[in-house]
């Protein structure tokens, strides 16, 4: 497997979480929630938002056009601070980490 097939592997592990967090949203955020400059677009839209609408929609661009990984993530570590209290969100985690991981390698 390729590390384009593994990267779409890990999108669509991530929104198989999200769907049976049931945080799976239909309608995206408004336009306005994506021009945030702070880390995860914290000021503008739930982690679970980006996760679906920023993070996932990369992947898949990347994957889609074979380009270029960025050179680290931090989802996970992330995903652990902003998870520490939603005990049904922390089943992302693993996930995420593997996927920082994943990044690091590629």
């Amino acid at each position: 497997m390729d590390k384009y097939e593994q990267a779409a592997g890990y999108a669509d592990r991530i929104e198989a979480e999200l769907r049976a967090l049931g945080r799976w949203q239909d309608d995206p955020p408004p336009a306005e929630a994506f021009e945030s400059r702070r880390p995860f677009y914290g000021d503008t839209m739930a982690f679970t938002q980006w996760l679906q609408f920023v993070l996932l929609a990369r992947i898949r661009q990347v994957v889609a056009e074979k380009g270029a990984f960025p050179p680290h993530s931090e989802v996970g570590a992330y995903a652990v601070r902003e998870f520490d209290t939603d005990y049904d969100a922390q089943s992302l985690i693993p996930t995420l980490r593997e996927f920082d991981k994943f990044i690091e390698r590629h």
